[in-house]
């Protein structure tokens, strides 16, 4: 919320600027761009929580994807997700370019023939810094997910490690880890999978994924044939989130490799 914030006042300064180098832009103009610019930005907010709520909702779903009955719905939310990733990235375009009002002539001035205006190409978009994102987290984030949801675990590997380098400090940068650790698990490259999942329960150790990934890095770990491990993991499910549903699936593990 912050950073579109941020976002918007530095729009709003980028056309002040624009208007005052402009010098016959009336203030109301100024104004009138201020309330395009929070308008564009109050929608973009309301369409980012949608967006966070059809995620939790779809993560929900992912659980039991197994079920003939869920699948039709995971596709819907999928094809949602997708719809409002479209919005958020239209509204960014509209927002990031300040739109300078029509000059009127000096009275008594000549009014100056306007210049032809060549043709958009690849060469007039602005050079982006080396190193720096040309993607929204939430749009990098659910690329990835969506290669995850439609079976494609390497992209989905490769996206979700683009996502933790590129963008470390999100809020979805927990569940990135996790979303890791399950696409390497489906893989069967278990020592990965574990890796993501201890990672995210060691450094987020307060966030709601974390009884999952213990869960599942106790599953990895019995894959790879390293019972005390796999013992391990179940154990701490149980004693650090005895209410949990991963704690019910825990036991019961655990009464299998017994």
């Amino acid at each position: 919320m912050r950073k579109k914030a941020g976002f918007v006042a530095s729009g709003v300064i980028m056309a002040g600027a624009v208007l005052s180098l402009a010098g016959c832009a009336k203030h109301a103009d100024f104004v009138e761009l201020r309330d395009h610019l929070a308008t564009v930005s109050k929608s973009q907010d309301q369409d980012q929580k949608r967006l966070d709520a059809l995620q939790r909702r779809l993560e929900s779903l992912e659980r039991m994807k197994d079920s003939e009955s869920v699948r039709p719905k995971l596709d819907e939310m999928s094809a949602r997700i997708q719809k409002l990733e479209s919005r958020l990235a239209k509204s960014d375009e509209t927002a990031g370019i300040p739109v300078v009002p029509k000059l009127e002539p000096t009275p008594g001035e000549p009014a100056r023939p306007s210049k032809p205006q060549k043709p958009a190409s690849s060469s007039d978009m602005p050079t982006m810094m080396p190193g720096v994102p040309t993607i929204t987290p939430t749009s990098a984030f659910n690329l990835a997910y969506n290669d995850y949801l439609n079976g494609k675990y390497d992209l989905a590997v490769s996206g979700f490690q683009r996502f933790v380098k590129d963008f470390p400090g999100t809020s979805l940068t927990p569940n990135a880890y996790y979303w890791l650790g399950e696409s390497s698990y489906q893989q069967k490259d278990y020592m990965r999978a574990m890796q993501s999942f201890e990672y995210l329960s060691t450094e987020y150790p307060g966030n709601e994924k974390v009884p999952a990934a213990l869960f599942k890095a106790g599953l990895a770990a019995g894959e790879t044939g390293d019972l005390a491990k796999s013992k391990k993991y179940l154990k701490r499910v149980i004693e650090e989130f005895p209410t949990s549903d991963e704690a019910k699936l825990a036991k019961n593990k655990l009464a299998e490799i017994r």
